[in-house]
């Protein structure tokens, strides 16, 4: 309990100022002020996630194997994908990257904006929310999805005023063997990925992007949920980083219009994640071989 009393008061603190500043924004809704206000915010922002990172390292005897964070530019553009497991990826997204590239941007629910204090952060830091129609809603009325393309379109035209990570959990929801095989998923530790918020960010912000991170999040024991990590029982971390070249043809392509594109973009996307998925097989494998040791080589 302590633990979470301290992570509240972290980000009240720097809430309290977060929001003076995102007020000066709201006033000034022009490009150069944002150029200048949008850099004080993600600093802002930076030292919080800091501070959590710190609040973590404390509480956590995790043993942690995190390779190909280097090479990496905090003062440029990124596009960032992963895979999903729990809210716990979010803190080791921070461990992992924090200060290496510019602060995270989340595409997220439109619920979460109703969270108290942290979601009018994440609004006045502009992460994208989105309404995440289901499959039913967009069946009957194609233009939500269009709707949900344009909003993450205009999201990414603001990120390109100043060097930001644009952060994507491409499977859009948390693995669970469930829903695994609910989809009939073809990965082992893995579900299906959805493609369209990735092409969309491509489509608006690719010629900015210096490359792709493409970030593999294992955990050998067990999947740990938010409560875990407030205890210091999230256990052994593995996490690979590769650096991909963002294909030229996939800036100027349309996603929502151009099958053909559409189904080259899948491919390419179904390719990444069965590396992914290899990988992940691989340092489970490696745990249990060294009885329970993930220590990096």
């Amino acid at each position: 309990m302590t633990s979470i009393i301290l992570l509240v008061a972290s980000t009240l603190f720097w809430c309290l100022l977060l929001f003076p500043v995102a007020l000066l924004k709201l006033m000034l809704p022009f490009p150069a002020a944002r150029r200048r206000l949008d850099p004080v915010l993600n600093a802002i922002a930076t030292a919080w996630v800091s501070g959590n990172a710190g609040w973590f390292e404390r509480i956590q005897r995790v043993s942690w194997d995190i390779q190909g964070n280097v090479g990496l530019r905090y003062a440029d553009w990124y596009l960032v994908n992963c895979n999903h497991q729990s809210w716990v990826d979010i803190f080791v997204l921070q461990q992992a990257l924090n200060r290496r590239i510019p602060l995270l941007k989340f595409f997220l629910k439109r619920q979460l904006i109703y969270v108290p204090v942290i979601g009018l952060a994440w609004w006045a830091l502009d992460f994208p929310f989105m309404k995440r129609h289901g499959k039913t809603e967009l069946r009957r009325n194609p233009a939500l999805g269009r709707e949900d393309q344009e909003a993450a379109r205009r999201a990414c035209e603001k990120f390109s005023l100043v060097p930001t990570s644009v952060m994507v959990f491409v499977e859009g929801t948390r693995f669970s063997e469930a829903r695994r095989v609910a989809q009939s998923s073809p990965y082992r530790h893995l579900l299906k990925p959805k493609a369209g918020g990735l092409a969309v960010a491509l489509n608006a912000m690719g010629t900015r992007f210096r490359s792709m991170i493409d970030v593999t999040i294992a955990y050998p024991e067990r999947i740990p949920r938010f409560w875990d990590l407030a205890c210091g029982r999230v256990g052994p971390v593995a996490v690979r980083i590769r650096q991909l070249p963002v294909p030229p043809e996939f800036c100027d392509a349309d996603y929502t219009r151009d099958k053909v594109f559409r189904a080259e973009f899948h491919h390419w996307l179904g390719r990444q994640w069965q590396t992914k998925d290899d990988e992940i097989e691989q340092l489970m494998a490696r745990h249990e071989g060294r009885g329970g040791s993930l220590q990096s080589e």
